[in-house]
């Protein structure tokens, strides 16, 4: 494997451009000031390569607020039914309403979302802006700084896009006295595919840094692109390519890793399944560098015998948990999980002291990789204890997260120290893997291709979980649970692969934000996100209780009212029912 050297080494090079000296002359007056930066010395390759760098730490978010990190921990998996906002009530009150579908536009968690890519936006317009403006660079260094600007800028506008669905489009060539006169009405699709397009054709394969993208990276949102507008033959032909001769920025030909949870470890950062990545790093003065994100959503008050300490805001879900049960091998595409029958076993309400018994029955091995469970090895930590690790089981429900979470070997060596918990952990977030862009090209198969093909694609990621070696563990080597997993034979119809292909999303996918985002794309999203809250409330009562998902309205987000009020209503227009 090609070594490669972690992007956040590059930010030396423009912390350099900030010392100012000045001499003792009246030479001094003509000096800007301090920390000030000549477009002399902006318009270098290290000054353009620093501003990409600042361009790249947007990706994490800016104003150090959680709705901002790109793993949409609330807005995807929280809103997608796959996880509950744990702690208690009182505690981030302002994600309440928004899992209950009752979003605000004045919610201030929202509005940060918005500012937080536009201003990454921002920062790969001024890249570009300061590209054109060179005389200093090679025409090849020029290709690939502004190919990783305009992949970046894609990324950011296609997650406003997803979210909010109306947004202004501003590129390097708007005047910022024009910016605030930009309305929100015209369809930005055919501008992040120019940004995709143009990504594609002049980044390179390879990269020499961990963390930047590559063609093979804008190819993957392409496809991405092309899925969400329902454009399958075109979906189908960027993921053809990408399974053929994509590689990673290190150059590692695109793979499934043998170990499912080796994905969520941040020994194995940059690797073969990542095809777009967010950098991390630790200990670096700021504890935001690191996936401060997650840091919140640990399980609650584990002492030393488990990880951060704080702070239980992510729970999944009783329905999420119920979805990995199977039957022969198979999922209940029929959704017969929730009845009385194929119910796991759980210990609401349940004392960790309690005798508690397992669940017994056949489950999906992933279960146990995404979902931290009573009496189940939580990672090389303890066993999950249970209640004890919840802060209010009547609130969000028996179960912690599982992915993402850093191990018990890795605490003061992949975590960041230097903060008031011990949650900030040195790990990246896959925007874009591999497992992901196989399903995508299975349901492109299936709407514009052949069923054969989606039945391959479905059958490679679920041959990966189907491999025993790599099941939980008891600490004697016995499997955890009784798990079984089989490969699809056939699919009878387009019908039959259109359900396996949205469960297997839902299990191989569950807990990285792209939940809420599938079920509006399906056009599913009021039928299952409400038989979700009915199913749900009858162990959260007080949570859920009323609440309903309304068609035509909550596929999207509200429109920020702060932007609405900044540039007027008359410029931005509300998306319909807020």
């Amino acid at each position: 494997m090609m070594r490669i050297m972690k992007i956040k080494n590059v930010t030396i090079a423009m912390a350099s451009l900030l010392a100012v000296t000045v001499s003792c002359s009246d030479d001094f007056l003509d000096v800007g000031a301090t920390g000030s930066l000549a477009e002399a010395q902006m318009t270098t390759l290290s000054g353009i390569d620093g501003t990409l760098i600042g361009a790249y730490a947007a990706l994490n978010g800016v104003f150090g607020n959680r709705f901002e990190g790109p793993n949409h921990w609330v807005t995807g998996s929280i809103t997608g039914g796959e996880a509950n906002k744990g702690t208690d009530p009182g505690d981030y009150s302002t994600i309440n309403p928004i899992q209950r579908y009752e979003t605000d536009p004045t919610s201030g968690d929202l509005n940060n979302l918005w500012r937080g890519r536009f201003e990454g936006i921002a920062r790969s317009n001024r890249v570009l802006a300061l590209i054109a403006m060179s005389e200093d660079i090679s025409a090849a260094d020029a290709a690939r700084l502004a190919g990783e600007a305009r992949l970046l800028r894609g990324h950011f506008y296609f997650d406003l896009k997803k979210h909010f669905k109306s947004v202004p489009w501003v590129d390097e060539s708007v005047a910022a006295a024009e910016i605030s006169s930009i309305a929100n009405s015209a369809d930005v699709w055919s501008k992040i595919e120019a940004d995709f397009q143009f990504a594609y054709d002049n980044l390179p394969a390879v990269q020499g840094q961990a963390g930047r993208v590559n063609k093979w990276a804008a190819a993957a949102y392409m496809g991405k692109a092309k899925l969400y507008q329902k454009d399958y033959a075109g979906a189908k032909q960027w993921f053809d390519n990408v399974i053929a001769n994509g590689v990673t920025p290190s150059g590692d030909k695109y793979a499934l890793l043998d170990n499912y949870a080796s994905i969520y470890n941040a020994e194995f950062d940059n690797h073969a399944e990542a095809v777009f990545d967010v950098e991390s790093a630790n200990n670096t003065g700021s504890v935001n560098n690191a996936n401060y994100f997650d840091d919140l959503n640990y399980p609650y008050n584990t002492g030393s015998d488990g990880p951060g300490n704080c702070c239980g805001f992510f729970q999944p879900s009783f329905e999420l948990a119920n979805s990995f049960r199977t039957k022969d091998g198979l999922p209940l595409l029929d959704k017969s999980y929730n009845s009385a029958d194929n119910e796991v076993a759980h210990d609401f309400l349940i004392e960790s002291s309690d005798p508690f018994t397992p669940d017994a029955k056949p489950l999906d091995p992933r279960i146990d990789h995404s979902i931290g469970r009573r009496s189940i090895p939580y990672l090389d930590w303890i066993a999950h204890p249970g209640k004890n690790w919840i802060r209010k089981q009547d609130y969000a429900g028996p179960y912690s997260p599982k992915k993402y979470i850093y191990y018990k070997s890795q605490e003061g060596s992949l975590t960041d120290a230097s903060s008031w918990t011990r949650g900030y952990a040195l790990m990246n977030y896959t925007i874009i893997r591999f497992a992901d862009v196989l399903l995508m090209a299975a349901e492109a198969e299936i709407e514009a291709g052949s069923l054969d093909k989606a039945l391959e694609y479905v059958n490679q990621v679920r041959a990966r979980a189907a491999n025993s070696d790599y099941w939980v563990k008891n600490p004697d080597g016995s499997n955890a649970a009784n798990y079984q997993i089989e490969l699809y034979g056939s699919f009878a119809s387009k019908a039959d692969a259109t359900k396996a292909v949205q469960m297997e999303r839902k299990l191989e996918l569950s807990g990285e934000g792209h939940r809420f985002f599938d079920l509006v794309r399906w056009g599913i999203a009021a039928d299952e996100l409400n038989a979700y809250l009915q199913y749900e409330s009858k162990y959260l009562v007080t949570k859920f209780g009323g609440a309903s998902f309304t068609s035509g309205k909550n596929e999207y987000y509200p429109i920020p009212q702060t932007q609405i009020d900044i540039q007027g209503s008359d410029v931005l227009s509300q998306n319909p029912g807020y």
